[in-house]
């Protein structure tokens, strides 16, 4: 083992709860090293921001913490102190305001995080803040000291106070692999089992349908389990169903599958139609039309509309040229389809459970493991895209740099 290293805070993962906390530490006077597995920084981030980096969201804060579903009250204090706002305003001083899309999403101008992610590693290198890169953390020694594995071989570190943000397990060669759980769990650290997140799930076509509709949008439908409903998108995959819209309903989908084995979605492909009208459109005489191209004309339908409704309809042992007018308007607003598994965790967009929040006290630090603070991902909340996933990052990373430095009493 190389000779032991000290610095005065060693946060490990460069993530955006990494960064964050680092940039609080520093900022308030002490001497930070931020350790990461990768050969880059915020690799994750990075791959975020690919097709629009959705830094936030503009909602009022009563709504937006219900985002965060059972851990809202535990989340609420870190984002009532970081709210979106103050995201805004630390992105805008790093050169990269911001804007509100029409969704309500909040984005850089300049759409994409490497010129933010760029800017704040130039900032935080300028406030003294060391990176090191290639450095797996593996747990700490008898002494206390932080181990890491790099290309020299194994290293330890000697730190006053540790944070740990080193992500879930979603797309672990981005560097979030879930790794962590044995070493804390070894602690006596309760930990929930980590689960997929803003996940796709399988369903059953059959060869003819998905050889002809992979990959082909849903668009304008509306989804409804249960008691919840959202209109939005959704894209047919060869072994299923992904997209926006899932992605919102996925927490719930996910923990039927898990009580009962499977879940049944309903979609309505037309939602501003009522039964009536489409009663009344599809009465009407089809003359030598092929029943595709009158569905498309009457109903609006798309080809991959009609095709998942021929696909239901042949599943159910029906010819769907055959139906009534008044069976087709009813099954074109509540096509129900029956999903049998969540997607693989390394394939979510996040990660579901983590470390319980009884596991810390109000400064973020681990209570069996003093010195040692926990933010970002590897904390046990979950929510659904649109700028709550980010915007939790990096306020538990705020929260645990402040936490840090009561700690260090700075």
């Amino acid at each position: 083992m190389a000779t032991p290293v000290d610095t005065e805070v060693a946060v490990i993962g460069a993530g955006p709860a990494g960064l964050m906390a680092a940039e609080v530490v520093a900022r308030g006077g002490a001497r930070v090293t931020i350790y990461d597995a990768m050969p880059s920084a915020g690799r994750k981030f990075l791959m975020a921001g690919r097709g629009g980096l959705n830094l936030t969201h503009s909602e009022p804060l009563p709504p937006f913490l219900a985002r965060y579903g059972e851990a809202a009250a535990r989340l609420s204090s870190a984002v009532d102190a970081f709210p979106p706002s103050a995201l805004r305003e630390w992105s805008e001083k790093l050169g990269q305001p911001t804007f509100v899309g029409s969704s309500g999403r909040v984005f850089p101008e300049a759409f994409k995080a490497s010129p933010l992610l760029r800017a704040w590693l130039q900032r935080l290198d300028a406030m003294g803040v060391q990176l090191k890169l290639r450095h797996r953390w593996t747990g700490w020694d008898s002494e206390g000291r932080v181990l890491f594995q790099t290309p020299d071989g194994l290293q330890s570190v000697t730190a006053s106070a540790t944070v740990l943000a080193l992500g879930g397990a979603s797309w672990p060669r981005l560097g979030s692999d879930g790794g962590w759980s044995g070493v804390l769990a070894q602690r006596g650290v309760a930990i929930a089992p980590l689960r997929p997140a803003n996940c796709g799930f399988a369903v059953a076509w059959s060869d003819v349908f998905k050889a002809r509709f992979a990959g082909q949008p849903l668009k304008t439908i509306q989804l409804t389990f249960g008691s919840h409903s959202i209109r939005g998108e959704a894209v047919l995959t060869r072994d299923g169903i992904e997209g926006g819209a899932i992605y919102a309903l996925s927490a719930a989908l996910r923990d039927e599958i898990a009580a009962s084995g499977q879940a049944t979605l309903r979609v309505s492909l037309r939602p501003d139609l009522d039964r009536d009208r489409l009663v009344r459109r599809l009465s009407e005489p089809r003359g030598k039309q092929s029943f595709s191209t009158f569905l498309r004309k009457a109903a609006g339908l798309s080809p991959v509309g009609t095709g998942l409704l021929q696909e239901v309809a042949m599943a159910s042992g029906v010819s769907l040229s055959a139906m009534s007018p008044e069976a087709v308007a009813a099954l074109i607003n509540h096509v129900e389809i029956v999903l049998t598994r969540a997607s693989a965790l390394e394939k979510s967009i996040s990660t579901a459970g983590g470390i319980s929040f009884d596991e810390l006290d109000e400064d973020y630090m681990l209570r069996r493991l003093p010195g040692v603070f926990a933010a970002g991902e590897m904390l046990d909340w979950e929510a659904p895209t649109g700028g709550y996933l980010l915007q939790a990052s990096f306020a538990t990373g705020a929260a645990a740099g402040r936490g840090v430095l009561k700690l260090l009493g700075k």
